[in-house]
């Protein structure tokens, strides 16, 4: 299985300035749609590690963060390419719905 980074106040410019596109998955532990969100955030981690890097971002333990990024609703993921936001999906949502954003942008 391919790494996922926790994304934190101290690593998060090196996250986001990766080489590739980076997924990021703004979720908390509480939160049911997260937790629905997760495997099929795992699985595009696992099968598009060739293109796209993947990390989580704890809202709870990461507040600034979320707030930066106007994380208003959890599950949110949002796409970034050289610190930038490419794309955004709000919600629990189906692999091939992600995958097809992922694509769109990258």
């Amino acid at each position: 299985m391919t790494a996922i980074q926790e994304v934190t106040a101290t690593n998060l410019d090196d996250v986001l300035n990766s080489p590739k596109p980076v997924l990021v998955d703004f979720w908390a532990p509480w939160c049911g749609p997260c937790r629905m969100v997760s495997p099929v955030v795992d699985e595009v981690a696992s099968e598009m590690a060739d293109v796209i890097a993947v990390a989580k971002c704890n809202v709870d333990e990461n507040e600034e963060i979320a707030l930066k990024y106007g994380v208003m609703s959890i599950p949110t993921l949002i796409i970034f390419r050289d610190g930038t936001e490419i794309g955004r999906l709000v919600g629990a949502l189906p692999k091939e719905k992600l995958v097809e954003e992922i694509n769109r942008v990258i």
